[in-house]
């Protein structure tokens, strides 16, 4: 059988090369594209390193001294902490990466025949090889997925660290739920200027008065409802709002008593707020149930902390 010795080396180099883009990308690091290079050539060199008749080669506290050069080669080293991350990041693209193409390769194999109306299984014991052009081809696609998840994973951690308990008073009633603190809501009371929060009346319908419920779901025959007896007349508000591609609309709100916010322990507490009653879910994954407007917090007191 003839080796081609020259095309498994460029191929491992490419690959080496899209795991250390990948980890540098996952990691946020600016790195040049000659770093890239070197320690990709460095890892590409243990393919012709395995041509050796060497068992020490093979040996796995070898194979991690081995990485720990590439990983310093491409990424310098700043502190160890640095260093660690990208080790242990170079080894989770490897590790990902590498188990994706072996997970779909024998998720589309099959090993079974049918022969004669009977099942025929074959196995060589050894697993079965991977070619070449499967590897080229779902190298990309298992890097493009990769970067997809973890960027997904990033924007749900940054919306968690948003994302805070409140509890809301308006004359008898109290509702608690979970708000995100969203830096893009700008709305604000044209008459008293305090900041609105949007509430999720498909969540608190069933706890707010009927009459409130129906004048703000029919904004537009508002008028027809006025002679309606309505607990909450007095602090009923019309807002005018704008969304992104659309004309300017009209947001049925209410005066607050007061309102609380936990985040990381702290209680924070304020009594100039605006309630926006909306009727289109917030959120498609249920994680709140309310949109906080960035002031809320600022211009509140604490008053407790957590011991």
């Amino acid at each position: 059988m003839t080796i081609y010795l020259d095309v498994i080396w460029f191929l491992n180099f490419c690959i080496d090369f899209l795991l250390l883009w990948l980890t540098a990308v996952i990691l946020k690091r600016n790195i040049s594209k000659k770093r890239l290079t070197l320690g990709a050539f460095l890892g590409s060199l243990y393919v012709l390193f395995l041509f050796l008749d060497a068992a020490i080669l093979y040996h796995p506290i070898l194979k991690f001294i081995y990485s720990v050069f590439i990983v310093i080669t491409t990424f310098g080293y700043k502190r160890f902490g640095y260093f660690v991350q990208g080790l242990f990041m170079f080894y989770f693209s490897t590790f990902i990466t590498g188990g994706g193409i072996l997970g779909i390769h024998y998720f589309l194999k099959s090993d079974a025949e049918i022969m004669n109306g009977v099942i025929k299984t074959q196995s060589s014991g050894m697993g079965d090889p991977i070619s070449w052009l499967f590897v080229i081809l779902m190298i990309p696609v298992m890097l493009y997925f990769t970067k997809r998840r973890v960027d997904q994973i990033e924007v749900r951690k940054l919306r968690y660290d948003q994302i805070m308990n409140f509890e809301l008073k308006i004359d008898s009633i109290t509702l608690k739920g979970i708000g995100l603190l969203d830096s893009g809501n700008q709305l604000h009371d044209p008459i008293s200027k305090n900041p609105v929060m949007i509430l999720d009346m498909t969540v608190f319908s069933d706890q707010v008065p009927e009459a409130v419920v129906r004048q703000a779901e029919n904004l537009e025959s508002i008028g027809e409802l006025m002679d309606e007896p309505n607990p909450w007349q007095d602090r009923m508000r019309i807002i005018p709002y704008r969304a992104v591609g659309s004309n300017n609309q009209f947001l049925t709100g209410c005066k607050a008593d007061s309102l609380n916010v936990w985040e990381n322990g702290v209680k924070y507490e304020t009594s100039n707020v605006i309630v926006g009653l909306s009727f289109t879910n917030i959120s498609g994954e249920g994680e709140y149930n309310a949109i906080l407007h960035p002031k809320m917090l600022s211009n509140a007191k604490v008053t407790s902390t957590a011991s």
